[in-house]
């Protein structure tokens, strides 16, 4: 490609980096840079000893170790979840497969912290659980751990399940069928072949579990489970102006994310294995004798009912009148007037209203920024591109309460001079805030991923000669992307935004952090609010959920249907 045609390349890469630079590495520039000075402006005294006194303190000290903890047994109990599923799904035939594939995904229909109500319900000490079996199990209260980790697992593990699918369906049946022709036994196959060679697929959706639980805010605070680093950091920013102690936990928690990333990338990950050749998956799907495909079904029926509980849950919540769901197994008293007050309350109509309106200006925010920087990307040999491509996955990497906590830091010092001068336009914290515009990017910001590997993912798929010869009759760059490249991978485009629009809509970290009073509150903020309202709130914090579930439950079957077994790469780190 001649040189003056990767001018503009170079010219539109590098405002691509100062877009990702300003709001994204600057923000969390910000938050590293309070947390190493005395005062929370970072305007004097440059000290370490905000890291230390954390590690000092023993409840910060036992909040990092729960994260941790409660991080770990999540992915644990994901994968184990999981890797089964995934293994019987590719290579075996079974009753109703079809069916359970479909439902196996119904979790990420619902937000982790959505689900602990409809858990709180269901298998609190007075929950629907121990009215059945006579019981009194506190699982809400000595065993509070182990609801949290369960309520994510059960909500996170379509995400190991996604990418272990895609990633033994890449490989050649051909080395399963020669460790089997030379005595190897099912399990010695699975250990010693699969596992191995499925490990990057596993280490990517293993990964965006673990971070994902170990910064989770909404679970925790749902189940009062407090003493976590995320609901430690929520509750510090009422003195976010006056103390350096958030910052310096954020950045522990930054620091301890990244580094654990790497240390799993460089010892876990491994390199992936390319397969000199691949037959049809279908082809060599074996169909498992009777008893095998019922205890397939079975165990999908049962991973599939144990993970729609915290569903069921919020709907009966959603649908009980209020005081009709104590001590028993369902509500006493059903009715239909918490739905429509989740769509006519004012301030649920207003959270809903906000959540449209900032999702759908993320959205078309990430469609300009993902196409073009996928095409650079892919269709592009320059130089810095691999740069590019790290930084817009980079949100995936670092945790969403980490970025929410660095809009704060910014909106409290903005480059653009001391103090807050654009105070009134855009600000998060103070008498007459407006978070408008930095909800809008933040939630751009996190969701360009999606947008940025669907696109990559259809550029790869589709030959680049089309464009090339409309360049070489004269058409511009921007009417080659917008006459042939658009239409092209328009299935990932829309699969990527779909995706994009329903989790920046039921964003929870962004949400919770940077809007502070009722009337800025999107609808988890919303949720969050009447969840914790005495008589009909979580109620109605449920039937909101509910339209949630809905929303989502839409656009991920619309997502899979364009994607297919290509959903999972969206999840990739």
């Amino acid at each position: 490609m001649s040189s003056r045609r990767q001018i503009p390349q170079y010219l539109l890469m590098f405002g691509l980096l100062g877009l990702l630079g300003l709001f994204l590495v600057y923000p969390v520039a910000m938050t590293l840079r309070g947390a190493f000075y005395a005062d929370a402006a970072g305007r004097s005294g440059f000290t370490f000893a905000n890291i230390a006194l954390v590690f000092r303190d023993p409840v910060l000290r036992e909040g990092l170790v729960n994260s941790l903890m409660l991080a770990t047994t999540t992915t644990v109990l994901a994968s184990i979840i999981a890797l089964p599923l995934a293994v019987l799904s590719v290579r075996y035939r079974f009753p109703l497969k079809g069916m359970y594939n479909a439902l196996v995904l119904v979790p990420l229909i619902l937000p982790p912290f959505v689900g602990a109500i409809g858990f709180k319900m269901i298998l609190g000490r007075e929950g629907a659980l121990n009215a059945l079996l006579g019981t009194e199990w506190d699982i809400l209260g000595s065993a509070r751990f182990f609801g949290v980790a369960v309520a994510q697992a059960l909500s996170l593990y379509p995400i190991i399940y996604l990418n272990a699918t895609a990633a033994l369906a890449n490989l050649d049946p051909a080395l399963d069928e020669a460790a089997e022709n030379l005595g190897a036994g099912p399990m010695r196959r699975l250990l010693q072949i699969t596992l191995p060679l499925i490990r990057p697929g596993l280490f990517a959706g293993g990964t965006v579990v673990f971070i994902w639980s170990f910064t989770e805010l909404g679970a925790p605070l749902v189940f009062d489970f407090n003493r976590v680093t995320p609901v430690q950091i929520f509750n510090g920013l009422k003195e976010v102006e006056s103390s350096a102690q958030p910052y310096a936990l954020t950045l522990i928690m930054l620091v301890m994310a990244v580094g654990i990333y790497i240390i799993g990338k460089r010892f876990l990950a491994g390199a992936a294995y390319a397969m000199q050749a691949k037959a049809s998956r279908a082809s060599s799907e074996a169909k498992l004798p009777l008893w095998g495909g019922i205890a397939a079904s079975g165990l999908f029926a049962v991973v599939c009912g144990a993970a729609l509980l915290p569903h069921l849950g919020v709907i009966f919540t959603a649908l009980a009148e209020p005081g009709s769901w104590y001590q028993s197994v369902l509500p006493t008293r059903f009715t239909g007037s918490h739905f429509e007050q989740a769509l006519t309350h004012p301030d649920a109509f207003g959270a809903i209203r906000n959540s449209l309106l900032l999702a759908f200006c993320a959205v078309v925010l990430d469609l300009v920024l993902g196409l073009l920087a996928g095409y650079l990307i892919v269709r592009t040999n320059i130089k810095g591109r691999g740069l590019l491509d790290a930084l817009c996955m980079l949100p995936i990497a670092v945790p969403g309460l980490v970025m929410a906590f660095g809009f704060i830091a910014v909106s409290l010092q903005w480059p653009l001079g001391k103090g807050d001068p654009l105070e009134g336009f855009a600000s998060v914290l103070g008498a007459d805030p407006n978070p408008f515009p930095i909800l809008i990017i933040a939630y751009a910001v996190r969701r360009l991923p999606y947008i940025v590997r669907a696109v990559v993912a259809g550029l790869q798929q589709t030959s680049g000669q089309m464009e090339e010869a409309a360049l070489n009759l004269g058409a511009s760059t921007f009417t080659a992307v917008r006459r042939i490249i658009v239409p092209l991978i328009a299935a990932n485009l829309i699969a990527g935004a779909l995706l994009a629009f329903a989790f920046a809509m039921l964003e929870v970290s962004d949400s919770l952090l940077l809007a502070q009073q009722s009337q800025h509150a999107p609808i988890t903020k919303a949720i969050f609010n009447f969840a914790n309202r005495l008589a009909d709130g979580p109620h109605i914090a449920s039937a909101m959920g509910v339209w949630g579930m809905a929303l989502l439950a839409t656009t991920l079957v619309g997502a899979s249907i364009l994607l297919g077994k290509k959903l999972g790469a969206i999840f990739k780190v």
